[in-house]
């Protein structure tokens, strides 16, 4: 499995929160390779796969949803929006979206030339409600096409780069499914243990695939896989990892311990690379509402390493991915070996 080629397959379907049916579509056909697969009354995907009723139950996650936008009202031939996710709006005028109404619509966001801006407006950034995108259709043409409610997605353009590397919009967390289906495609047949893969939606926008899918399965440990913060310039070093240094090992007070410091002993014996993030508080993944789901799950956290995050050219090194992958298998085949 051509780690690179997974991720370019993944991030190439849209996926905003609460329409991820195309992002869906592509993880449940890659999915169903390793293990039987089915959908939630939510649109979660879900697979199952090792040795069925096996006392030692570890839940997967990564989510599928990217950021997005939602027209909230159609003005002449130009269109306004809202957010869906954490959304910088300083990276939208000039940006090409994909309004996704009776049929795929291209469009932009509205810029105003310099020459004709105040000098004192050009440092400045207008609220997202008074900006509009430009569809280039009269309205007329444009009414019977595109309705409040209708998903927005930025265009993106997907690239290899140097090292290893690649950019795309939506490798959060689609770098993180990379990660599942790889692992998945390391593992041996599991005697002792059953794992459920959880392809989650709606993390951006209030982790609701989560709450649900881990409530909806009996697991006795849960590993949530992101992405996180990659060094960067402008940002701080204490919060970020670097890219290209390995799988980020989480730990907060919401994670296990113990399963932190068997993450790091396995990535030492295996000689994966690995680099550590410690959090005083949330983690703001998917773990901090799976670690309290039911009665409690001891929950661990891996990471991707990620530049730019939340916007159309997002940065992961592939071998990061694969660094997260590996760790994965050997925590589920040293612990069947011992289950």
């Amino acid at each position: 499995m051509d780690t690179k080629q997974l991720l370019f397959d993944l991030c190439a379907p849209a996926g905003p929160a609460g329409r991820e049916g195309d992002a869906a579509e592509k993880a449940a056909e890659l999915l169903s390779q390793f293990a039987a697969v089915r959908r939630d009354t939510l649109g979660n995907v879900i697979g199952h796969l090792g040795a069925q009723d096996a006392p030692r139950h570890v839940l997967l996650d990564a989510h599928m949803d990217e950021i997005g936008l939602v027209v909230t009202s159609v003005a002449g031939g130009f269109v306004k929006v809202g957010k869906a996710g954490g959304v910088d709006i300083r990276t939208l005028p000039a940006h090409e979206v994909l309004i996704w109404g009776v049929k795929p619509i291209p469009g932009l966001f509205c810029a105003t030339p310099p020459h004709l801006s105040k000098e004192s407006d050009r440092s400045k950034f207008s609220p997202l409600d008074e900006m509009l995108v430009d569809t280039g259709l009269s309205a007329d043409e444009l009414k019977d096409l595109v309705k409040p409610g209708d998903r927005v997605t930025f265009k993106r353009h997907p690239a290899s780069l140097l090292n290893n590397r690649i950019t795309s919009g939506a490798l959060d967390d689609r770098a993180g499914v990379a990660s599942l289906l790889k692992c998945l495609s390391l593992l041996p047949e599991l005697q002792n243990t059953q794992v459920t893969v959880l392809f989650s939606v709606q993390e951006e926008v209030g982790q609701a695939g989560a709450i649900t899918g881990s409530f909806g399965v009996d697991a006795t440990e849960a590993i949530a896989v992101d992405v996180s913060f990659a060094m960067s310039p402008g940002c701080p070093p204490n919060k970020c990892g670097k890219l290209g240094e390995g799988v980020m090992i989480g730990y907060s007070p919401i994670l296990s311990r113990p399963m932190f410091e068997r993450f790091l002993s396995l990535a030492k014996e295996e000689n994966i690379p690995y680099q550590t993030e410690i959090m005083g508080g949330d983690t703001g993944t998917n773990a901090d509402y799976m670690a309290v789901s039911r009665t409690g799950i001891p929950c661990g956290l891996l990471s991707i390493p990620q530049r730019y995050m939340h916007t159309a050219c997002e940065v992961v090194d592939v071998d990061d991915v694969d660094a997260v992958a590996k760790l994965l298998a050997a925590y589920l085949v040293k612990g069947d070996e011992k289950a």
